[in-house]
């Protein structure tokens, strides 16, 4: 119930920013996870929808949806973000998690960028985990505006509440490509 609530409000939100938005798609791979990611706005300034859905091939899976708010400062842009997940670890019962963070994405040239992004989820704000945490960071080629390319580093984990096993769900290099409408 609360992840439609919190759907329908961020598809309102999104509909009085009254702005064009931008969608972009893409997936990421590591040695060891697979990411597919969805965006509507996440381009230009304003409110932005996300989504994703993360495997790891040994320690589970997680999906989320958010909804941030752009603010370009310059050619630096940063991107404040709640994120609503739904957590499986593979060592742990499914449950869900709520995220604050951001990210930031600064333009060396007209096609290179580099980016980064932190994510966390306190055990309040969670269920059967102890806590979330998320962080990732890398460069991008835009070699065509349609096309980005990324190489970079993800780390996330959900740390295991009551005694159970932390699940390290991504924790390495990955390689991205993402097309932007």
């Amino acid at each position: 119930m609360k992840a439609v609530a919190t759907t329908a409000g961020a598809l309102a939100l999104l509909v009085l920013a009254g702005s064009a938005q931008a969608i972009e798609g893409g997936v990421d791979v590591g040695e060891d996870y697979t990411n597919v990611r969805v965006g509507l706005g996440t381009t230009t300034p304003g409110f932005a929808l996300s989504g994703n859905w993360l495997r790891s091939d040994h320690d589970g899976s997680l999906g989320s949806l958010g909804l941030g708010y752009n603010v370009a400062i310059g050619d630096i842009f940063l991107s404040p973000q709640v994120k609503v997940m739904s957590t499986s670890p593979k060592d742990s019962k499914d449950g869900y998690a709520v995220a604050v963070g951001g990210g930031v994405n600064f333009p060396v040239t007209k096609m290179f960028n580099v980016f980064g992004e932190y994510y966390y989820s306190p055990d309040s704000f969670s269920s059967h985990i102890d806590n979330y945490q998320e962080a990732s960071g890398g460069v991008s080629f835009q070699p065509i505006s349609l096309v980005d390319v990324r190489v970079g580093y993800k780390y996330m984990t959900m740390n295991g509440k009551d005694g159970r096993k932390d699940n390290v769900i991504a924790d390495g290099p990955y390689v991205g490509a993402a097309l932007h409408f």
